[in-house]
């Protein structure tokens, strides 16, 4: 049949007036991707494995990306499959897949002080973000960090938008019981 676009080559079509290339949207979001996945739990030490793995994932991917959501939002939902991924691999080596605190340090000033206010107030974040399950955790991540909106999220999730409400909620009711526990016994989270 002559002159039929089918769904696939449509979107392939989409893709390709967009004049997208890998290598451009590693250019672009690099450093979104690697927030991302650190946010998401990934170790400090595995963070370039699994930033790889995000671009290969969206290389094989990029001709079914049809531009009805914005490039973040479908680079959050490869971020958020490939942590899941990577979280139950460090499952099964009885591993924890938490920020270790080594990552490079981005946009940080030259004042020493201000530099480890920063990296303490990262430190902080990251250890009362590994308490939340993952899909709490990065609807927190993509509405309270990175300002995706809930319909944004729910498409990525997959989910109503009700539900990434409910996981909001409980994610910032999570957050701050754990953070008034850790005040009280007067250590950092």
């Amino acid at each position: 049949m002559k002159g039929v676009v089918t769904g696939a080559e449509s979107m392939r079509t989409a893709s390709a007036a967009m004049g997208l290339t890998v290598r451009q949207v590693h250019e672009r979001h690099a450093d979104f991707v690697w927030r991302t996945l650190q946010r998401l739990g990934v170790r400090s030490m595995d963070l370039e494995d699994q930033l790889q793995e995000v671009f290969i994932v969206a290389h094989r991917r990029l001709d079914s990306f049809d531009g009805s959501s914005e490039l973040k939002t479908w680079l959050f939902g490869i971020c958020l499959r490939v942590a899941a991924a990577h979280r139950r691999r460090a499952y099964v080596r009885r591993e924890t897949a938490t920020l270790d605190g080594d990552a490079p340090e981005r946009g940080t000033s030259d004042d020493p002080e201000r530099t480890a206010l920063e990296r303490e107030a990262r430190e902080e974040l990251e250890q009362l973000l590994s308490g939340l399950d993952l899909e709490r955790r990065a609807v927190f991540v993509m509405f309270e960090i990175e300002g995706f909106t809930a319909p944004e999220i729910a498409s990525v999730m997959g989910t109503p938008v009700g539900t990434v409400y409910s996981r909001l909620a409980s994610a910032r009711s999570d957050l701050g019981k754990a953070a008034r526990r850790s005040r009280r016994e007067g250590r950092e989270p």
